[in-house]
């Protein structure tokens, strides 16, 4: 498949933005700007004391990693909630626009069951083929693929980057191997930190306990 490609990845701390008034209708949201709701606020503030700890528990500093967000309102103000977790001095965010949501194109706003009538296929009802699917005037999976390969080959060394769903699941594609079809079908979660390292993820949910 055309996304795959013999770059290593360093470990990356993945948080994806909080929950907007969009996710809980059920549109798609894509490259449209939507803010944070109440619900969204808390679970970014939520992910902030994850990742804090979890650096703490992995013997981790704030300053080992480069620090990345997407340009929307939404990830931005994930990434300012999540850093106002920590004490003291942070390295600077840069914001990269390859890090942008999927671009679902003129299916922006609509509803995830309305269209799934026929328009676009929706999550958990997808085959491997979707990976490919391109909406009029938006991008396939794979179309982020490129641009998600193109700011990887680019990573000087460990990263915190918080972004979108989208991302999220082509992440998993490039990273760990997911399988297409999974990876399209899968839902990512807003309420966790995702770990990459060694090729693989863990999913760490906020609030949960688990063993060392």
């Amino acid at each position: 498949m055309r996304e795959r490609t013999a770059l290593v990845w360093p470990e990356l701390y993945f948080v994806r933005h909080g929950q907007t008034d969009w996710n809980a209708e059920g549109r798609y949201q894509g490259s449209r700007d939507i803010p944070l709701n109440a619900v969204g606020r808390g679970q970014a503030d939520n992910n902030g004391a994850l990742l804090r700890d979890l650096f703490a528990r992995g013997g981790r500093r704030p300053d080992e990693f480069d620090w990345y967000v997407s340009p929307l309102g939404r990830t931005r103000e994930t990434m300012e909630r999540i850093r106002a977790c920590f004490a003291g001095p942070l390295p600077e965010v840069t914001i990269d626009a390859r890090l942008i949501e999927l671009s679902f194109g003129i299916y922006e706003g609509r509803l995830h069951k309305e269209l799934a009538e026929g328009a676009m296929a929706i999550a958990g009802e997808r085959d491997a083929s979707f990976w490919f699917f391109r909406p009029p005037a938006g991008e396939s999976y794979d179309d982020l693929a490129q641009r998600l390969v193109d700011f990887g080959s680019g990573l000087q060394r460990r990263a915190v980057v918080v972004s979108h769903g989208g991302v999220l699941r082509v992440l998993r594609r490039l990273i760990e191997d997911f399988p297409a079809e999974e990876a399209v079908n899968w839902f990512p979660p807003q309420d966790s930190v995702v770990h990459f390292a060694e090729g693989r993820a863990t999913v760490y949910p906020a609030g949960a306990s688990w063993d060392d």
